[in-house]
């Protein structure tokens, strides 16, 4: 893609959250692009968002279970940027039409306390530098219509970030292991479904330690400071007005929010 047409690309998509109207696949648009248009695409809207006084507050890791990747045909997680204005207190509602098409994943939330590594980042780099996990939920949303979505259009779309939920535990790092967190799903006091932490790379602490790794060959750094969400312990579930959700995960604990 030439730059105009990145633009022209990220012009779209952010018209499409703006207007919550979501548009076809960047993919069907311009065939030729790859992930590293993707990439340049994302940025090019995070720095909008700076701009106008947003801040980077961390990063997710998205298709990092082997199933999700197996369905996007790819071999490797993607990232987006978590900003300021993406999160959202537990005692606050989620208004459902300033999304386009939320969905709702559970995950446990890495809380920084050192900058990592950008070259050769390991697991004990990860443990060392991360000061506690907490539970979290994360609200996914896609700017591509009816979620017809490739790797290259959840890349440029900010890797379908949309909002997110911190619960309020804090779990030192080396009082879990999170190799095998047992994780739930609930909406409306049912249960949707069950899952691990270890689908998420088999550790999510490998998740943190791989977007380390990748923000380095773009120049960038996970600051301390940062939240991190490795990946999903679930699929993800649609919500709508009404719903009230809540995760739970053995040790870490539970965080819940409605929807209005």
């Amino acid at each position: 893609m030439t730059p105009d047409e990145r633009q022209v690309a990220a012009d779209a998509l952010w018209t499409a959250e703006v207007e919550r109207r979501p548009i076809g696949p960047l993919t069907v648009e311009y065939p030729g692009m790859d992930v590293s248009d993707a990439y340049a695409i994302q940025l090019l809207n995070v720095q909008r968002r700076v701009a106008t006084g947003r801040v980077v507050r961390g990063q997710k890791v998205g298709l990092s279970s082997s199933a999700m990747q197996e369905m996007m045909g790819v071999d490797e997680p993607d990232y987006g940027h978590l900003l300021d204005d993406m999160f959202v207190f537990e005692d606050c509602q989620v208004e459902v039409a300033t999304l386009c098409q939320p969905r709702i994943e559970p995950e446990v939330a890495f809380i920084l306390q050192e900058e990592l590594p950008t070259v050769g980042c390991n697991v004990a780099d990860v443990l060392r530098s991360t000061a506690y996990v907490v539970p979290a939920i994360e609200i996914i949303d896609s700017r591509i219509a009816d979620w017809k979505i490739t790797l290259c259009d959840t890349v440029a779309d900010n890797a379908s970030s949309g909002r997110l939920v911190l619960g309020g535990r804090a779990t030192p790092i080396d009082r879990v292991d999170l190799r095998s967190l047992e994780a739930t799903l609930w909406r409306n006091g049912e249960l949707l479904a069950k899952g691990s932490t270890g689908a998420v790379l088999g550790n999510p602490v490998t998740a943190v330690a791989w977007l380390a790794n990748k923000l380095g060959g773009f120049a960038a750094v996970v600051k301390a400071g940062s939240v991190v969400l490795p990946g999903s312990c679930t699929r993800a579930f649609d919500v709508t007005s009404g719903d009230c959700i809540q995760a739970t995960f053995d040790t870490v604990g539970r965080v819940a929010v409605s929807f209005v």
